[in-house]
């Protein structure tokens, strides 16, 4: 599904630091929370409002001291880093991927 992040922080906490997002997958799924070594390739500041794809209909899975509820989905870079893929239009929050 895509969503929107509408709110981004550091968690520096864990053994490899990762940013902690809160994604607006429409007024249908709603707000949820993800855990993702974005890091190297983004700060927190340009990853709110960008659209991202994540798999919604995996089991919560605790991170540290988070419940992180969806997976974002990446390619990795050629130092083996995330990418986040997005749409490159502003589409509806929610939408599947076909």
């Amino acid at each position: 599904r895509v969503g929107t992040i509408i709110e981004a922080v550091e968690n520096n906490h864990l053994k490899k630091p990762s940013i902690i997002l809160k994604i607006d997958f429409g007024s249908e799924i709603g707000i949820k929370k993800s855990s993702a070594q974005l890091i190297k390739n983004y700060t927190v500041s340009n990853l709110i409002n960008k659209q991202i794809a994540a798999v919604i209909n995996f089991e919560p899975k605790q991170i540290g001291n988070l419940i992180s509820e969806v997976l974002v989905l990446g390619f990795p870079d050629e130092l083996n880093q995330p990418i986040l893929v997005e749409p490159n239009k502003i589409v509806p929050n929610g939408g599947k991927l076909f």
